[in-house]
């Protein structure tokens, strides 16, 4: 009982980690890529009232969370194009980093975007420590 219990938890903490298999940009190593002017997509994915509260210079504002449903993956596709002509890098950035992000990673890389393109700001918005690099407004 007790094997069938560990293999069933391995089996769920496997599923979980495989749902999130995403590249991760760390907040530090994001704010690095900015402050050195590397050329780079930045997807915002926040609701509207929240991009307008903050979101980062140069942002593609697709309003597109959580990217579940045609309608708001179709928000993407100007950032999808402005990505295939391209070779940048593409981050994500979403309220928190974590399911919106992951749709709209899946969906560009289904897409055609080089999944070694595509980065999900780890934590997103609502943990991003360097709130002086937000900008406000539109």
């Amino acid at each position: 009982m007790k094997r069938v219990l560990a293999a069933v938890v391995f089996l769920m903490f496997l599923g979980t980690n495989l749902a999130f298999a995403a590249n991760m940009l760390k907040a530090e190593d994001f704010k690095k890529w900015l402050d050195s002017g590397k050329q780079v997509i930045i997807v915002d994915i926040q609701p509207a009232k929240e991009y307008e509260q903050h979101h980062f210079k140069g942002s593609i504002e697709t309003n597109a969370f959580p990217a579940k449903t045609d309608e708001e993956r179709a928000r993407l596709d100007k950032a999808i194009e402005k990505a295939k002509a391209s070779q940048d890098d593409v981050v994500i950035v979403c309220p928190r980093g974590r399911s919106g992000a992951q749709n709209t990673y899946d969906y560009m890389k289904s897409k055609g975007i080089e999944e070694k393109r595509l980065y999900i700001l780890e934590g997103g918005v609502a943990n991003w420590p360097y709130k002086d690099l937000f900008v406000k407004g539109r």
